[in-house]
């Protein structure tokens, strides 16, 4: 305690004031009273200095045990709203027969094969989907937004060009992880991509999630509205220090891994064909949460709490409970604050709640029916080929009882009468044809469920319309053309989150260079331009594609006047894959204003001729009926086998000088241009 004042004048006279008293117990704590008022001094909580910074660092510790608490009694509960679709799924898991094992009911050796028609259906639907959504030239193309430019569309090709090298050739994993998401997505009918920036590659990059690893609440109707949206990770020891030092997590001592690993995942590993008794990694619970976060409360325009939840993303060791990140999960600037996005949900069939239902959900049954009546129909023949049957007791084979092969004889002591009153095999049926024609009914059934059936096209007559043709194809595809929408619809949406990413790091200046290999886009190109997925959710197979640019070509051949068929060849060799297209079909150079002769010169060697306004229109028709009149002309165009498209591209070229001359007629007597 100090008994004068803070601050002295030389010459001032005695203070009539009273003495304060000043108690320093903590260096960064200091208090001052006097006549009854105190004054606390005491340092200024330090809060994050950055957006993206780690709010666990600044939040007390209670209140983060109480958050953990939370939130994992919230994750248990998610998790066991969906116990009935996942116990389904796992089940159904042993109907693909990955895992062979020996049967030993109802004898030893008993057959064990699985019917493939949940495999078959399976890699059938991934080999469609794969080569529709991903073809070689990349699964990207783009839409321009607002009105089309010319600068609009060096943008969309720009951005085009951009996008499908990044996810061709920055990012070799994308292409793996498609086709594994569309293994779990036909598989359990869900899928996820997870899509982020990674700072250990610097690029953006976007990874499947199966569905068992992601945990919704039952009730949620999508991720964007969702309460909750847990991600189940295991991450090793070495992995979550790296992000540690990395201040991407909290610098936390996790002491060892549990090593317990959840029944279901046990499960799934042993209906995959491996063993799982235990899992020497954390299992760490990333939640995306709306949350009333203590100390970073929403707030009004007078500084008071709103008490509305706020989105985060907190990291929890599931084992210690203990909260690794919190990080705001809206960007920064925006007022409304409305979550971000990184999960794309991928959907198969919908059903009633929020996971959908896929192929071991619709044909699990029929697979499983049909495996019984194989073994059934199996097992019978093996019966009736080796019967087994009683023998008295006292005959005796030499040797030993083992089956006999083919052409071999044995001796035998028979105790008394013939052979045949000894021995009395069972009465085996041979394989029942009943069985067979109901196994082949519930497969052929289980197929058309799932879409996979094969195309009677062999019986269809090779002068049919084509009009009936893509009606049978129409009616065939109709389920898997509905699931082909919805991937298209979730892949238009991780484009959009990796766009927006590669965007945000792409130059503010455009600078191409071929040679260079620099493909790089600029980032108002991006801000012009849409971009969407290169498959045609109006057709699921380039069958039906085939079909539908056939009637059109049908359709061409009566009214070509009014279609581009060039342009009409050029998408038809398109969706058929044939390259270099441009050699092909080059492209029509534009037209620019020719003397007379020349226009017939074209009009003689089939080329498109174009009338222009500015031309002098008497002198060209001049020239041209001159032109149509010739004996000589006449006679080579009567020998060609193009005269009536000749003399008819003739006739057109010359109505449009004859409407340019009454154009310009109209506007002499008018005085002033028409618009």
């Amino acid at each position: 305690m100090m008994d004068k004042g803070l601050y002295q004048l030389p010459q001032a006279a005695p203070s009539t004031e009273p003495d304060l008293e000043i108690e320093i117990e903590d260096p960064e704590r200091v208090e001052i009273s006097s006549e009854g008022m105190d004054i606390i001094l005491e340092p200024e909580e330090e809060g994050p200095d950055d957006f993206s910074s780690n709010l666990v660092d600044y939040i007390n510790d209670n209140i983060l045990t109480s958050l953990a608490s939370e939130l994992i009694e919230d994750y248990t509960a998610d998790e066991n709203s969906r116990k009935d679709w996942i116990t389904t799924y796992v089940d159904g898991l042993q109907l693909l027969g990955l895992k062979l094992e020996d049967r030993t009911e109802p004898w030893i050796g008993a057959c064990n094969v699985f019917h493939p028609l949940l495999t078959e259906s399976l890699v059938k639907f991934q080999a469609e989907t794969i080569t529709e959504t991903f073809p070689a030239a990349g699964p990207v193309k783009t839409q321009i937004i607002g009105k089309q430019t010319k600068e609009k569309d060096q943008a969309a090709a720009r951005v085009k060009e951009d996008m499908n090298y990044q996810l061709t050739e920055k990012m070799p994993e994308y292409r793996p992880e498609h086709e594994k998401m569309l293994w779990g997505l036909g598989l359990a009918g869900n899928a996820f991509k997870k899509v982020y920036f990674d700072p250990s590659l610097d690029r953006q990059v976007s990874l499947f999630v199966p569905a068992e690893d992601i945990v919704v609440p039952y009730g949620a109707s999508s991720l964007a509205t969702a309460p909750r949206v847990t991600h189940v990770m295991r991450k090793t020891e070495n992995e979550i220090r790296k992000l540690q030092v990395a201040g991407f997590y909290a610098d936390i001592d996790l002491g060892e891994p549990s090593h317990i690993i959840e029944e279901v995942e046990k499960k799934i590993a042993e209906k995959m064909g491996f063993s799982a008794t235990m899992d020497d990694r954390f299992k760490l619970l990333e939640m995306h949460v709306d949350w009333d976060l203590e100390g970073f409360e929403d707030l009004d325009d007078d500084g008071e709490p709103t008490g509305i939840a706020l989105p985060y993303v907190v990291t929890i060791d599931q084992g210690t409970t203990k909260v690794l990140a919190i990080r705001r999960n809206w960007v920064e600037g925006d007022k409304t604050k409305q979550k971000r996005q990184h999960f794309v949900h991928y959907g198969y069939v919908p059903g009633f709640g929020f996971y959908h239902l896929g192929l071991i959900h619709l044909i699990g049954g029929s697979a499983k029916s049909a495996t019984s009546l194989t073994r059934q129909v199996v097992d019978s023949g093996t019966l009736s080929n080796l019967p087994g049957g009683y023998k008295t007791r006292g005959l005796r084979v030499k040797g030993d009882d083992t089956p006999i092969s083919p052409g071999e004889f044995r001796d035998v002591d028979v105790p008394s009468g013939a052979l045949r009153d000894n021995i009395m095999p069972l009465p085996y049926k041979e394989p029942s044809s009943a069985l067979i024609l109901l196994k082949n009914e519930i497969v052929e059934d289980g197929r058309r469920m799932a879409g996979s059936a094969d195309l009677a096209l062999a019986d269809m007559s090779a002068n049919s319309p084509v009009g009936t043709t893509l009606a049978v194809l129409e009616r065939s595809l109709k389920v898997m053309g509905a699931v082909q929408a919805r991937i298209h619809s979730s892949m238009r949406q991780e484009f959009k989150l990796l766009s927006a990413i590669i965007r945000d790091y792409a130059p503010d200046e455009y600078a191409y260079d071929p040679e260079a290999g620099d493909r790089k886009a600029r980032q108002s190109d991006y801000d012009m331009v849409e971009v969407i997925p290169v498959s045609d959710p109006n057709a699921a197979t380039m069958s039906q594609k085939v079909v539908q640019y056939q009637a059109v070509m049908q359709m061409a051949q009566a009214n070509p006047q009014i279609y581009d068929l060039p342009e009409l060849n050029r998408q038809m060799l398109d969706v058929l894959g044939i390259k270099n297209v441009g050699k092909l079909i080059p492209a029509t150079e534009d037209h620019k204003p020719t003397d007379p002769v020349s226009e017939n010169m074209a009009l003689l060697n089939g080329k498109p001729v174009k009338a222009y306004i500015t031309q002098d229109h008497d002198a060209h028709l001049a020239v041209l009926d001159s032109f149509i009149q010739d004996p000589m002309t006449a006679q080579m165009i009567g020998q060609n086998p193009q005269a009536q498209s000749i003399m008819a591209a003739a006739m057109a070229h010359k109505n449009e000088h004859i409407a340019f001359k009454y154009r310009k007629q109209i506007e002499e007597q008018l005085g002033v241009p028409l618009p």
